[in-house]
């Protein structure tokens, strides 16, 4: 005997979610909507900041695992530090500036394997991803030495080291003067 077939409705099928209908915002939704994201950036920007005002943006110390140049340098777990207030001849990207393997190599031998105190200030990272920060290591502040010493210029992008610009352009003053490192030996200075 053939079997009968029982006609069956069809399962329900699930339905999925439907694109959300685009349409504009009224002016005042838009100036809500800017008004709210800018009060998180802010509540974010607060967050990020210890109680002096400066800002926590990385470790207080750590070993530098690798020197990238004359004023870049890379902490365990990749994270690039960005000396602020300097700027060190490029040697980078296809860079050869003068006296830039000359910063690299001081660098090189000041920091390399050793534990670095870490400073920061008001933006914790540069357009290029890095940490900005002052750096010391066995009590001597690196950015100021480069400065001093002659292997970089000072770059001051402010609010970053209003505290500390003039300090510094007095020292890159006294470095030109006594013609030291790139002062001397480049013409003209990689610094712009």
């Amino acid at each position: 005997m053939p079997v009968a077939k029982t006609e069956r409705s069809p399962e329900p099928q699930a339905r999925r979610p439907e694109a959300p209908e685009l349409r504009s915002e009224g002016f005042a939704e838009k100036d809500l909507r800017a008004a709210l994201a800018a009060i998180a950036v802010g509540a974010a920007g607060l967050a990020a900041c210890s109680g002096d005002g400066r800002a926590t943006c990385g470790p207080s110390e750590a070993t530098v695992a690798r020197v990238i140049d004359g004023d870049t340098i890379v902490l365990p777990g990749d994270v690039r530090i960005r000396y602020l207030l300097v700027n060190a001849p490029e040697t980078t990207n296809g860079h050869a500036d003068c006296y830039g393997a000359n910063a690299a190599q001081f660098n090189t031998d000041l920091v390399l394997g050793k534990a670095v105190q870490l400073r920061y200030e008001t933006a914790c990272q540069d357009m290029f991803g890095r940490t900005l920060a002052y750096v010391s290591v066995d009590g001597q502040d690196v950015n100021r030495l480069l400065v001093e010493r002659g292997y970089a210029c000072v770059l001051h992008i402010p609010p970053d080291g209003d505290d500390r610009a003039d300090e510094l352009a007095a020292v890159q003053a006294a470095a030109r003067s006594a013609r030291r490192g790139l002062w001397g030996a480049c013409d003209p200075t990689p610094c712009r």
